[in-house]
Order: C-alpha cells, then structure tokens, then sequence
C-alpha cells in the first residue's frame, strides 16, 4: 500500500467492522507494552481485556517481529513529524 488511505480501504474491504476493532485494541496496547506497563493498568487505561493484552505481549516477544517493525516505523514517523512542527 502506497499510503494510509489506501491501506484503510484494503482493510475496510479486508475486514469485518468487529474484525477492525479487535486490531485496533491490539495496535492500542503495544506502546504500553514496550514501556513495561503493567496489564492490569494497560485495561484500566485502554478497557482492552487481560487476554488481549497477553495475546499482544506474547507477539512482541516471541512473534515475527512485526508489531516491534511497526511499532519502529511509527515511532520513527512522529519524530520527523514533531522535528517538522518545530521547524
């Protein structure tokens, strides 16, 4: 996919509204996870439940890398976004 537009009508066609909900929980709770939070405060501060939490947890463990690759590019994307908010 060449952009996000794009991306959100493959997924939109891909999927099943409660199928694109169950993937935004999971995108949801991995920057908690990369800060070490504990599960119990990722539900209270995002309502996912425990076993989702785990789910997302055990993927970015012993996964294929691709929540912590997605994660990277994120991250990398607001820092040229804030850099360029400065500017």
């Amino acid at each position: 996919m060449k952009n996000a537009d794009e991306m959100g009508a493959f997924l939109g066609d891909l999927c099943t509204p409660a199928e694109l909900e169950v993937l935004v929980d999971r995108w949801r709770v991995v920057p908690y996870l990369l800060e070490g939070i504990a599960y119990r405060e990722i539900h209270e501060r995002t309502a996912v439940s425990i076993t989702t939490i785990g789910r997302v947890a055990r993927y970015l463990n012993q996964g294929n890398g691709g929540y912590l690759a997605a994660a990277a590019r994120a991250a990398r994307r607001q820092s040229l976004a804030a850099k360029k908010a400065k500017a």
